[in-house]
């Protein structure tokens, strides 16, 4: 049987991205329907979330789709001693497809390993987010009309970003220009970096971040720096506040150019900016609801012709 687990955006072709941000733009314009009456949708997050975890349950909700799982690792039988194979082996024979955050790098691969149902993952460590990606891509294109040939500039924590890490996996099929912005201690891992240049992918390097760095932006893709990714607390103190973006920073920036950010915010976008045309990033998170009822959907096997011939909608 094919798995259809979404473990890494890095395993699509362009041809399946551009096929779900079709799919994402269906479901825009009619969110509501029957598709999956019948089906379970299990979410499991062993790490906070409040974006993802609501999106997911929002768009299975929206679906049709019934919604079991935890949103707290502490009311598990985890804490029992229980193996994440016996988690996932568990809920296999309640749900139909099993979106999953976790704590652990390669954990969403070893679920999608074990696991007789689909695997979404819903972001392992700071190694990969895929939906976020999905969503951000849909953003991209939505805002800019196209996906080639952009200049994205990422800003903050781009050593720890799963984010950022999972849009440069995306964007290799459409000739993007990355600008890498961040202080040295949270600068984009060689590896990342190394992956570019395998991929020939554009990249440059600043660590100024200033009106004129950012003039050229298409997309200015903002993070926060993760407090919870850092073993010392003191290296955390000494680079959260570097990178922050004010308002009179966009003095000379581009008509076309949105700011986006993954969300939660804490202080690297002044609110002052909330207001103005540039900002994207709440209607980003909006795009979220309709990336993410085209993954599901995917994982189940529910393809762009069957949204376009569906009589389940509800207006």
């Amino acid at each position: 049987m094919e798995n259809r687990s979404l473990v890494t955006i890095a395993e699509h072709s362009r041809e399946k991205l551009e096929h779900l941000i079709q799919m994402a733009s269906e479901f825009e314009k009619f969110p509501n329907r029957k598709l999956l009456d019948g089906r379970v949708v299990a979410t499991l997050f062993f790490e906070p979330s409040t974006r993802t975890r609501l999106s997911f349950e929002t768009a299975a909700s929206r679906l049709g789709a019934r919604v079991i799982g935890f949103a707290d690792p502490k009311v598990t039988s985890g804490t029992k001693g229980e193996t994440l194979k016996d988690t996932i082996m568990m809920v296999s024979n309640y749900a139909d497809i099993i979106v999953m955050r976790h704590y652990l790098e390669g954990a969403a691969r070893y679920a999608s390993e074990v696991s007789p149902v689909p695997i979404i993952n819903a972001g392992d460590g700071a190694n990969q987010h895929p939906s976020q990606t999905m969503l951000d891509l849909y953003s991209i294109w939505k805002t800019q009309g196209t996906l080639d040939n952009l200049q994205i500039y990422l800003v903050g924590d781009l050593k720890y970003g799963r984010t950022v890490h999972s849009l440069l996996t995306a964007m290799r099929h459409f000739h993007p220009t990355f600008h890498f912005i961040a202080p040295q201690e949270l600068a984009m891992p060689e590896t990342w970096k190394q992956y570019c240049r395998d991929n020939n992918i554009d990249f440059v390097e600043h660590q100024d971040f200033n009106e004129d760095t950012i003039a050229g932006a298409d997309i200015l893709y903002m993070t926060r720096v993760q407090k919870e990714r850092f073993a010392d607390i003191s290296e955390y103190e000494r680079v959260k506040d570097r990178y922050l973006l004010k308002l009179d920073m966009l003095a000379k920036a581009k008509e076309n150019m949105k700011i986006l950010h993954p969300l939660p915010r804490v202080n690297e976008i002044e609110y002052s900016i909330d207001d103005e045309p540039h900002a994207y990033y709440f209607e980003q998170a909006r795009n979220g609801l309709f990336a993410r009822e085209a993954l599901i959907c995917d994982a189940l096997g529910i393809t762009l012709d069957d949204i376009r011939n569906d009589k389940t909608i509800i207006l």
